[in-house]
């Protein structure tokens, strides 16, 4: 007989089973209700969103990407045309799972800051139910796979109270990334349930859109083996197409030479076969490349020959990447036909927003090195390491599209990711339950009310008849934004149920109100003014080419005005678009303290790990026992995007830098067996640099000098002892010996943290000071 889930440890208070267990206080848990039975024939439900992927980038929505299973869910099911979200990652999925918008839900912004300001908690409120819950309280079974980025990065490490978890928040079961992004052949940091997996290396052939499918399935297998009828809910929340780019060379090869016409072309294509279809009406113009600094697209007739195939090179990965999505929803929805199930399984595909230009205009293949937003770059920075072309997609090589294939991914609209404006809002929603939402023959699926990321998870709720919970931890829930819109499927000429929606992002601003919306490119660090506010009529200009502020000044007082309204409503304010994002609690300070760690430690978190060295001086002691035989990693902190490890190997300390894919290496030769210390010592410089030095026993040091700090994300894959886990630092190395464990005795290693740069623009706010003053 099965456990009933309210008598499983995880619903009382325990943060991991199967060993040691913590217990937590309830209070930072809802209290879980025993679930009523679903009504008979309830459907399943999978929701699936993509991350960082263009309107266009799939086959319904106009693309030439290879996807047959979602060209068959659309043929039978219903394209979205007018679906908006939030402009990023975190803000859109908090939205989706709470109903709310993104800032009253606490997710102004993605979870990588702390500023303490309402907008930016980054934690889902005790009073707000996500709709797992509700699917979970209506008799369901619920589950989730892969990006979660609902929690903040101080709260990802192991000794975090996991109240911020999938588990905590109405998933029985999880396996993914926490984090905003992850490599797709070695993640950085995987999460089975409530508890961090230790892979010291990973199967050849792991890929992980693959491992996110099979572990899917295999919760629903067991699902079924146990109950034959309960309704599952699957929130499959794909990494891909978030940098880096990467994809099996497989698929890779099937793309090989298709984009050497270029963005100008793809985009001209794409947009062709989108009037053809009818996703627009006629008459509608693309938007032009994108002139505006810092969003620039140069003409591909301009670049030279070397630049064509070097771009081309990226967005076959992109291409390829999308692709195996594709596939891997052919291999979910050919099990549920096995089962039997696959006509009562309600499916929704979106992405969370536009297509990303942070590649920049010529790419990266070093993305940490181009991904870095919290310092002002010197001008010896080098944005894209050279790496072989060849390397592009595969493991060793952290890359991402230029901002030009962006462009084209967003077809047709304008800008990119973070922005307002339609390229970053605007997103392709796919609908389809065979059984529950069969067409009328004359019905070609097309629906162009405006719909936005609040509405889409109350919808779902809707169309599977579970009520949205309107009680939380014993305390009324909080009333939702999102408005459901199942009656816009058997009503095609419904009219807009969402009338209005405001957007924010950085200080840029936005409100949509049926035929109008304002929209602001604001400049950061500019004032905010009225008069930054553009006006477009999105009935006759849908790709917001056309301002007509000046003739309709009265419109844009009047939607401004309802902006600020919404903006004090939602908790917007202050509007942040400057160095106030770089504030951290102090409560982050025992992160910055001295440890020693301890061979079978499980990998440092990334963010616990890098408080210990970002831009700041720190010295890494490595006390160990050796015999003449003994090789293996002492410590690895880092990754093929940037990293370090220092490793016994032919009778020396070695120690290998790697900046961002370039490689440079110290070594110390080890005279005697016995105990031994290897030093290493990072000394900030002046430029965002730093002069390592490796010394053993205190003897006469050897240096790295000028070596380009690790910034921003980087090291990404966070501290190992006694083993380089995961994406390995030096590709040489794992050639030769794998993750190559200390064979060794007595190994510990030391972490002190030293000064920080006069350049570091943290600024720690000393938040029991504060709290105390207000109840003064």
């Amino acid at each position: 007989m099965a456990i009933p889930d309210e008598a499983k440890p995880y619903a009382r208070g325990y943060e991991h089973f199967g060993g040691m267990a913590e217990e937590v206080s309830s209070k930072s848990r809802p209290a879980w209700n025993p679930p009523s039975a679903a009504r008979p024939g309830a459907p399943n439900v999978i929701l699936m969103v993509m991350d960082d992927m263009g309107f266009s980038d799939i086959g319904p929505f106009g693309s030439e990407i290879r996807t047959p299973h979602l060209d068959a869910l659309a043929a039978d099911g219903y394209r979205f045309t007018n679906y908006h979200t939030n402009p990023l990652c975190s803000p859109a999925r908090a939205s989706l799972l709470t109903g709310l918008n993104s800032h009253r839900a606490g997710y102004a912004s993605v979870v990588h800051f702390d500023p303490g300001y309402p907008a930016y908690r980054f934690l889902i409120a005790d009073d707000v139910p996500t709709i797992a819950e509700s699917f979970l309280a209506g008799g369901y079974a619920t589950f989730m796979v892969g990006k979660w980025h609902l929690t903040k990065e101080s709260l990802m490490h192991d000794a975090a109270a996991r109240a911020s978890w999938p588990l905590a928040h109405g998933f029985e079961r999880y396996y993914g990334s926490m984090d905003g992004f992850t490599t797709l052949f070695e993640p950085h940091r995987l999460v089975r349930d409530n508890s961090p997996l230790v892979i010291d290396e990973y199967p050849a052939d792991y890929y992980f859109t693959d491992a996110l499918t099979d572990e899917a399935l295999a919760m629903i297998k067991a699902l079924r083996a146990s109950d034959p009828h309960k309704p599952f809910f699957l929130y499959f929340a794909h990494q891909a197409v978030h940098a880096p780019l990467q994809a099996k060379a497989t698929d890779i090869a099937k793309y090989r030479g298709a984009y050497e016409c270029g963005w100008d072309h793809i985009r001209d294509e794409r947009f062709r076969r989108q009037i053809d279809r009818g996703l627009f009406p006629a008459g509608t113009q693309p938007a032009p490349r994108n002139a505006e600094p810092g969003a620039e697209v140069a003409a591909w007739e301009s670049l030279s020959d070397e630049q064509r195939l070097l771009f081309a090179r990226y967005m076959e990965v992109y291409a390829a990447a999308i692709d195996n999505v594709d596939q891997n929803l052919g291999h979910l929805i050919d099990h549920l036909k096995v089962m039997g199930e696959y006509d009562n399984t309600l499916i929704a595909f979106t992405s969370d927003n536009g297509g990303s230009g942070e590649g920049g205009p010529e790419g990266t293949r070093s993305y940490f090195s181009q991904f870095i937003h919290e310092v002002d770059l010197s001008p010896r920075w080098q944005r894209d390491v050279p790496r072989d072309p060849d390397l592009i997609g595969g493991p060793r090589a952290f890359v991402h599209y230029p901002r030009g294939w962006a462009y084209a991914s967003n077809t047709p609209f304008r800008f990119y990711k973070g922005y307002t404006f339609e390229g970053g809002v605007h997103a392709p929603l796919l609908v389809s339950w065979p059984r529950g939402l069969a067409r009328s023959r004359d019905d070609e699926g097309i629906r162009r009310q405006f719909t936005c990321v609040a509405d889409l998870g109350l919808t779902l709720l809707e169309l599977a008849g579970v009520k949205h919970l309107t009680r939380r931890g014993g305390r009324p829930a909080q009333e939702v934004d999102g408005v459901a819109f199942a009656r816009l499927f058997a009503d095609r000429e419904c009219a807009t149920l969402h009338g209005s929606q405001y957007s924010e992002c950085h200080g840029q601003r936005g409100l949509y109100d049926r035929r109008w919306k304002i929209v602001t490119l604001h400049a950061p660090g500019k004032p905010y003014s009225d008069a930054e506010w553009q006006l477009y009529d999105l009935e006759r200009d849908p790709t917001e080419l056309h301002d007509v502020a000046a003739e309709h000044p009265e419109v844009v007082r009047d939607l401004a005005r309802r902006w600020r309204e919404a903006a004090w409503r939602n908790t917007v304010f202050p509007l942040i678009d400057d160095g106030s994002l770089n504030v951290r609690p102090s409560s982050e300070l025992a992160f910055e303290q001295p440890v020693t760690l301890y061979p079978g430690t499980p990998t440092l978190e990334r963010f616990r790990s890098s408080k210990l060295i970002r831009l700041r001086d720190v010295v890494i002691e490595a006390r160990f026992g050796y015999r003449t035989s003994d090789i293996g990693v002492l410590v690895a902190h880092g990754d093929q995007g940037g990293g370090y490890v220092l490793c016994v190997e032919d009778g020396a300390v070695t120690f290998a830098y790697n900046e961002y894919g370039a490689m440079s290496r110290l070594s110390v030769p080890l005279f005697a067996a016995g105990n031994h210390v290897a030093r290493l010592s990072f000394a900030c410089g002046s430029d965002l640099d730093w002069r390592i030095a490796l010394s053993v026993e205190g003897g006469e040091p050897v240096a790295l000098e000028a070596m380009r700090q690790l910034l921003g994300m980087s090291p990404f894959t966070g501290i190992s002892v006694g083993v380089d886990r995961g994406s390995p630092v030096d590709w040489d190395l794992y050639t030769r010996r794998g993750a190559f464990r200390y064979s060794g005795s007595a190994l510990t290693v030391r972490y002190l943290p030293g000064p920080k740069a006069s350049y570091n623009p943290e600024i720690i706010r000393q938040i029991e000071a504060q709290v105390a003053q207000v109840y003064d």
